[in-house]
């Protein structure tokens, strides 16, 4: 059982959640002089192991930046002195630690390997303010090999880059970042916008952030910063939105696509040092709070006016599923949206006069070539599930290639293969109970059919032909993907993402990994695809406004984001899916009037009796050459507005050119109103021009999930670390065992593992040997894991993704 830090080591330890050097931290870090309280522990640590971890250690001397903006004096010479003298009280301190990267520009510190159970000692060192874990970082584009779509190639146009584009600006003169997997820089879409300085790759510690190849022993091959790339700044076959921007690599994730803390903290660091003026994080983990190092740097990086962009995740659609660093107070967070298409309708009929209910349009190459199958009588081919040998020697020239879901075929390869045979078409039948995904882009004109009509149509293939009756129904406009994280924030119950842009199958540029034939593309998709659009729209918007700074250009893409709405319900997504819209160059890059910030979280209302007040302010500014009057009013949603009133001046003079501050007071009668949150909008108005900024606030406690992620580490002879992220902590914890079935599925309860009470925020890990709670011990086989948190009225369980073996 994990032996807990508080009492365990010092009664007087103060543990708090720090989100960046902007928030009032209420510890006293060590200073060298004589303290209660020892530095800041961020996660939970297993502090009676003696296993090496790897950790951020943060100092109280303030980085160069820090300090800059704070009005003080700072040296790098000053910082390494400082930085120096603790890492030598630290080896003093401890029995065997090892210093890796160090930090001096936006972050003050250096990352470590530690023996966990020394952590206090660490902790106890004068000059150190907190220490970090090492959090692991991977890509945020959603893989899914069924639903691969490669024709999409119009979300830069969409987004109106070309208008933008037709104005004169194309991102020339501005430097983007991209901290991801290395970029192809030999791409011919992507050689030009480098100069000789390429960047640096923190994987291999060189100046060549290329990406991984196939073969590298270490894992796979990766393509994702090339394409991240391309969809900034591509100048060729493709063109990205500023396709004349200057492009620098940061190779931070290695092969297989995953990387630390540790090393995105550097890149960062690099990039603004580099003189980047824009920085992509196309990466994420799946923890709903800030990974507090990389939230500092990414804070720094936008004070000292490089505009920070990252993604926001793929683990929506349900509310609190934002992860890191998409969860940064500071950084512009991207959701992901779909581009508008065309639905039709799909009747399919035998020559036995059977019609096939469920049959539906999955995808195709082109309008023309879906409604071409209208009108015409073909003969059925059944050729398995797809694969190039079931459609060997086989007959499919203008006919009806018969599929079944599976085998580990994409949707598109099937197609694919049919397209290559000479089909007119496919219809695709699922192998499972359910359904099947819409297919943007199929290289046939496919439908899809339900299970059992899809079995029954493949018992007499061979003895009918089919006809299709094929209609348009409706056009769907642009909807927010299904994949794309919602918000809010834990702790900080901020709105997130800010904004939205297009991030289902963007096709870009992708390394071929053969310079014989260097022009690859593919596409992608996931919020990792969506950042990079408005990476380069920061670009544009610079070119067109070279004064502007980093809230200047996050506010005009918010403030003049187009609100999306949700086809199922014909009302606008909620706040924290869509953030304040999809964006929208030409308007942002165009504004005359800025509200910042973008939105607003009015935080937690939980006054049991009588009303409570809390209050903020904004800043209007007035870009224009002329005086301006703005009218000001606040809405919620539903009933709420009864129970809520926001106090400010309705109407407030700006002079041309400056900012004006507005203060507002909100005061909320909880008592009336049901817990939960509540959405509304500050309107601000001048003539014809109209501001939506939206706003949330929460009544009673937030009811954000109690356990986030588990999993295990094997550490042989049947004992394992169980570990989870609890992002409010927990009063009561327990692990529960599950058999699994042959497929690795869960099976029947076992029983229960072990069982924790009042276990602080963050991460936490317990040891376990094979033993369940009542002293049984399991017999060898497959099981699966488990994990219960419950905090107040709340509670949750999240099952682990691996199968657990008992030898």
């Amino acid at each position: 059982m994990k032996q807990k830090l508080i009492a365990a080591f010092m009664p007087l330890l103060v543990l708090v959640l720090v989100f960046s050097t902007f928030a009032t931290n209420g510890v006293s870090a060590n200073t060298g002089k004589e303290n209660l309280e020892l530095a800041t522990l961020q996660g939970d640590f297993d502090l009676s192991s003696s296993k090496a971890v790897k950790v951020i250690v943060e100092l109280q001397e303030e980085s160069m930046v820090e300090a800059k903006h704070k009005g003080k004096k700072q040296s790098k010479q000053n910082l390494k002195s400082a930085r120096d003298k603790v890492k030598k009280e630290v080896a003093d301190r401890t029995s065997k630690t090892k210093v890796d990267r160090e930090y001096d520009h936006v972050f003050s510190g250096f990352s470590l390997e530690i023996p966990a159970n020394e952590i206090p000692s660490l902790l106890a060192t004068p000059g150190v303010k907190a220490v970090y874990p090492n959090v692991e970082y991977t890509t945020t584009e959603v893989v899914s090999e069924e639903e691969f779509s490669p024709a999409m190639f119009d979300s830069a146009p969409f987004i109106g880059s070309n208008e933008a584009w037709d104005l004169g600006f194309t991102g020339e003169g501005v430097t983007v970042a991209v901290i991801d997997t290395g970029v192809d820089y030999t791409h011919p879409d992507l050689a030009g916008n480098f100069g000789e300085y390429l960047g640096w790759d923190f994987v291999d510690n060189d100046n060549d952030p290329q990406e991984t190849f196939p073969g590298d022993p270490r894992g796979a091959a990766t393509t994702h910063g090339s394409h991240v790339a391309g969809t900034v700044a591509a100048n060729g076959q493709i063109k990205g939105v500023a396709p004349d921007a200057t492009l620098l690599a940061y190779r931070v994730l290695g092969p297989g696509g995953s990387g630390s803390t540790e090393n995105v903290v550097a890149a960062i660091e690099r990039a603004v040092l580099d003189g980047a003026d824009i920085m992509n994080l196309s990466l994420g983990n799946s923890l709903n709070s800030p990974d507090w190092a990389t939230s500092i740097a990414l804070d720094q990086a936008m004070a000292e006016g490089v505009v920070a962009v990252t993604s926001n995740g793929n683990s929506g659609p349900n509310n609190w599923t934002v992860g890191s660093p998409g969860t940064s107070r500071e950084a512009i967070s991207v959701g992901a949206t779909q581009l508008p298409y065309n639905v039709f309708t799909a009747a399919t009929t035998t020559s036995d006069g059977v019609s096939y209910a469920s049959s539906a349009v999955q995808g195709f190459p082109s309008e023309e070539a879906l409604l071409a199958l209208n009108g015409k009588n073909y003969e059925l081919v059944d050729v398995g599930f797809g694969s190039p040998a079931e459609f060997a020697g086989k007959d499919l020239t203008g006919k009806i290639a018969l599929i079944s879901r599976g085998a580990g075929i994409a949707f598109v390869d099937k197609a694919t293969e049919a397209a290559k045979a000479g089909a007119a078409g496919a219809i695709l039948y699922n192998n499972a109970p359910g359904e099947m995904p819409l297919i943007p882009g199929m290289a046939v004109p496919t439908i899809m059919l339900n299970q059992a009509e899809g079995v029954a149509l493949k018992a007499k293939a061979a003895e009918v032909t089919v006809s299709f009756n094929i209609a348009f129904s409706e056009r769907v406009g642009e909807t927010m993907a299904g994949f794309s994280s919602r918000g809010p924030v834990v702790d900080t119950w901020m709105i997130k993402p800010d904004v939205s842009a297009p991030g289902v199958n963007i096709v870009s540029t992708v390394p071929t990994f053969n310079p014989d034939a260097p022009h690859g593309y593919g596409a992608k998709q996931g919020t990792s695809m969506a950042s990079p659009h408005v990476a380069g729209a920061a670009a544009v918007i610079l070119q067109a406004n070279p004064d502007w700074g980093v809230y200047e250009v996050k506010s005009a893409l918010m403030n003049t984001a187009e609100k999306l709405i949700d086809p199922a319900t014909d009302k606008e997504y909620a706040h924290n899916s869509q953030g304040a819209g999809s964006i929208r160059v030409v308007d942002a890059l165009q504004a005359e009037t800025l509200v910042n910030p973008g939105s607003y979280s009015f935080g937690v209302f939980d006054k049991k009796k009588g009303k409570q007040t809390e209050s903020q302010k904004f800043e209007i500014q007035n870009l224009s050459n002329k005086d301006k009057n703005y009218s000001v009013e606040f809405t919620f949603k539903n009933e709420v507005g009864k129970h809520v009133k926001a106090k400010t001046s309705k109407n407030t003079k700006v002079k041309a050119g400056k900012k004006q501050n507005v203060n507002v007071n909100v005061q909320v009668d909880a008592s009336k109103l049901e817990p939960g949150y509540y959405e509304g909008h500050l309107i601000v108005t001048e003539g014809e021009t109209v501001v939506q900024v939206p706003t949330i606030l929460f009544v009673g406690e937030p009811d954000f999930p109690r356990v986030t992620s588990a999993g295990f580490t094997v550490l042989g002879g049947n004992n394992f670390e169980i570990y989870s992220y609890l992002p409010g902590g927990a009063d009561e914890f327990e692990v529960w065992i599950y058999t699994a079935t042959p497929a690795g599925a869960i099976g029947n309860f076992v029983g229960e593992a072990l069982y924790d009470a009042d276990l602080a925020k963050g991460y936490n890990y317990h040891n376990w040997n094979g033993t369940l709670a009542d002293g049984t011990q399991l017999p060898a086989g497959n099981y699966r894991v488990a994990v219960y948190a419950k905090k107040g009225n709340l509670d949750r369980a999240v099952a682990a993704t691996d199968v657990l073996t008992i030898q």
